[in-house]
């Protein structure tokens, strides 16, 4: 019987490609999705593209593929990233370059059409009210402050640049678990209505999306058999999915690499970022995981089956980024004894000096490294006379960059005119501007017919 064996790739922009070397020499896979695009990402590539409008793509991808290609090419191996972010096509451009620099030989497909914010009054002018998905709120309060907004495709779109010959699929905003369905889609045939072995694919996506946090990374288990027991994490194995024709999945990790592959590192991974289990929404379809069975082979092997699918949503999330003003902070340190006191100290001074100075903030927040800066409210404060150090990190937020530029000026004299034994001063640090972030849905008939691919061949 036929199997497809998909391994992962990078979990976010600044992973580490080293296991994706192993999962290839030894893992045997024939396909690789390398995920680096959480949604705070898309912010981030924004600042970028703003700086240089060439820029907008996660810039770990050229050197990613310059490293791993030798060994791809070896295994025939093919990957599917969405390191295009904001421009896929300056993606595949900087890697063309690179590759024909080298003299390499690939196929490179695009896919484009998830960028909407040249669209949005179109879209509403279509009847789409692109309301905040979870507040209600008019998208009216930041229509003219939105600087990105990016379309959550499926994987059809990845499935038809495979059928074309890519060797390397490069895409802007797509589904996360989209990366690993599209190669299942295309080895196995399944139709795009075929919903069990989508919600099968699905799975399998959504363990692997992660990386390392699939195969014992992260593990937030404190038993017996808790993260401290994971092996060698130091040389983890990223995981890696058997598929068979019917969706049923193995997931497993390249031969001598640290990590666990186990029941519970399995489903910890299966329930994340999951709020109704009974209804996870993708692109492609809605997955039930009600009825999912695990079952550890052993070995660093564990079966997954089972998978129920319904019927995929007719709307598609957007996310967008709005310019949400500037962000001002500073940090300083104090030691033991009452070191919380002299931090808290410290914090009163300095909102008493905020106000003498009418320097009004949009909002002034406080965190105590080392008491709650984790924790927040859940914090236990039975032990706080003993803390050996804190460090008080105020930061606020101002629609005018010299407001928030202002703020770390209020603590250098603290050093010598303060509580005692301040240190670890963070320095007169330059304000960061704030993108803030608008989820929000559009019918999918609006969408996915702007969606295009194209290919493009590399040196001969």
């Amino acid at each position: 019987m036929k199997t497809v064996r998909v391994g992962a790739g990078l979990g976010f922009y600044g992973d580490s490609w080293k296991p994706v070397a192993a999962s290839i020499a030894r893992g045997g896979v024939q396909y690789i999705g390398s995920d680096h695009l959480a949604e705070l990402t898309l912010a981030i590539l924004q600042k970028d593209r703003m700086r240089d409008p060439a820029a907008g793509y996660t810039r770990d991808l050229v050197p990613m593929l310059t490293s791993l290609w030798p060994l791809a090419q070896q295994h025939g191996v093919k990957f599917l990233l969405n390191a295009g972010g904001l421009n896929p096509e300056g993606a595949r451009d900087a890697l063309v370059a690179e590759f024909n620099k080298r003299g390499w030989k690939a196929k490179i497909a695009t896919v484009t059409g998830d960028a909407v914010i040249d669209r949005i009054d179109a879209l509403r002018a279509a009847g789409e009210s692109l309301d905040h998905l979870d507040t209600g709120t008019a998208i009216d309060s930041v229509r003219e402050r939105l600087l990105f907004a990016n379309v959550y495709l499926g994987a059809q779109p990845l499935v038809r640049a495979l059928e074309a010959g890519a060797d390397i699929v490069l895409t802007g905003r797509v589904a996360d678990a989209a990366l690993f369905l599209a190669p299942l889609i295309h080895e196995f045939g399944w139709a795009a209505d075929d919903w069990n072995r989508l919600a099968a694919g699905l799975t399998v996506g959504h363990l692997l999306e992660c990386s390392g946090q699939g195969s014992g990374g992260n593990f937030n288990s404190y038993l017996a058999n808790g993260w401290e027991s994971v092996p060698d994490l130091g040389h983890i194995g990223y995981p890696i999915a058997e598929v068979s024709p019917d969706g049923t999945a193995v997931i497993t990790k390249a031969p001598g690499t640290g990590g666990r592959v186990d029941f519970d590192t399995v489903r910890q991974q299966l329930l994340y970022e999951v709020h109704n289990p009974h209804a996870y929404f993708s692109p492609d379809v809605v997955l039930d995981m009600g009825t999912l069975k695990l079952e550890d082979l052993g070995g660093d092997r564990v079966k997954v089956s089972d998978a129920t699918g319904r019927p995929r949503p007719e709307k598609l999330k957007i996310v967008a980024g709005y310019d949400d003003g500037w962000a001002g902070t500073a940090t300083i340190g104090y030691c033991w004894p009452g070191a919380m006191r002299k931090a808290r100290a410290t914090e009163a001074i300095v909102r008493k000096q905020l106000a003498e100075l009418k320097l009004a903030y949009d909002e002034i927040h406080t965190e105590f490294l080392g008491y709650d800066s984790l924790l927040g409210a859940l914090a236990d404060d039975s032990r706080i006379e003993e803390l050996n150090e804190v460090y008080l990190k105020m930061s606020v937020r101002a629609k005018d960059r010299r407001l928030a530029e202002a703020f770390p000026r209020q603590f250098p004299w603290l050093a010598l005119s303060g509580p005692p034994t301040a240190s670890g001063f963070s320095g007169i640090e330059a304000p960061r501007q704030l993108l803030g972030l608008w989820p929000t849905l559009v019918k999918r008939e609006l969408i996915e017919p702007e969606v295009k691919v194209s290919l493009q061949e590399t040196a001969r």
